[in-house]
């Protein structure tokens, strides 16, 4: 399905919407320690936009229909947000939110394909570019009109395979492939940029042969814009949406701390969070 969002007043569903899904996953964390928590909260925005603004076609009773847009989520860390979207529209239970991690669930704290929904496995970093970059050029070739988007970290773009997928991509003109890096500002085990600066980042994506813009990576109504002009581009290039994001969004423990990736919350900090986002 294309879910029925219209823009307009509708940015307002998607800002709930929003809210929603960050609560939700800060409560999988509460009981699901072993989750990325801060790399889940950077992109929340982003996945919204592509389920509940209609960007993205799918079947939930069908994962598999081969009219589906792809997603593949190569920043596996940061998938868990996905997790509340996907129970909310039907491609499982929403009681399996609480079985995260547990004996007997197919939640992990990385998801792979036995999750409903997921394409690919994940967690390995660099690979999922190349994978969405392969099945576009596909689709293409069967003369399929199906769209193929790619969400990656910011510190996953070190990666020497993501840069070698981009050339290929830009080689075969695959204006059905958009990139989404999501631009957190923080990796493993410091700030990105204190790791590996990779700005301007816009212009050596533009340099690679893409069509490149740059967003505020939290405000819904830019990223389902953005991700919808992409959609609709006449260039012949790949697309590639930088999301100006914070790693932690919505936890200030979380949002200053360089090494937030591997940090957890304890329950009563979620509790608390919580309450300041439902005030």
């Amino acid at each position: 399905m294309v879910h029925g969002f219209k823009g307009g007043e509708g940015f307002g569903f998607l800002k709930s919407k929003a809210v929603w899904v960050r609560i939700e996953t800060l409560k999988v964390h509460a009981h699901a320690q072993e989750t990325r928590i801060a790399s889940s909260l950077s992109s929340v925005e982003i996945f919204t936009a592509l389920y509940y603004g209609g960007l993205l076609k799918f079947r939930p009773q069908d994962p598999a229909w081969t009219g589906r847009d792809r997603l593949i989520v190569s920043k596996g860390h940061g998938a868990v947000s996905l997790y509340p979207i996907l129970a909310d529209l039907g491609f499982f239970d929403m009681e399996e939110l609480g079985r995260v991690c547990k004996k007997g669930s197919f939640l992990g704290g990385i998801p792979d394909p036995v999750v409903p929904g997921f394409e690919t496995v994940n967690g390995s970093l660099g690979h999922g570019l190349g994978v969405g970059a392969g099945m576009a050029l596909a689709l293409k070739r069967k003369g399929m009109a199906n769209r193929v988007y790619v969400l990656v970290g910011d510190g996953e773009l070190n990666e020497g395979s993501v840069w070698e997928a981009m050339m290929f991509a830009a080689h075969h003109r695959l204006d059905n492939l958009t990139l989404i890096i999501d631009a957190n500002r923080a990796c493993m085990l410091d700030f990105s940029s204190n790791v590996l600066d990779i700005e301007p980042l816009a212009a050596k994506l533009s340099a690679f042969g893409w069509e490149a813009a740059s967003i505020d990576g939290h405000d819904v109504k830019e990223v389902f814009e953005s991700l919808s002009a992409a959609s609709l581009s006449e260039s012949q290039r790949p697309s590639a949406v930088i999301a100006r994001t914070i790693k932690g969004k919505g936890a200030a423990r979380l949002e200053s701390d360089p090494l937030s990736h591997i940090r957890n919350l304890s329950p009563n900090e979620v509790s608390e969070i919580i309450a300041g986002m439902e005030a």
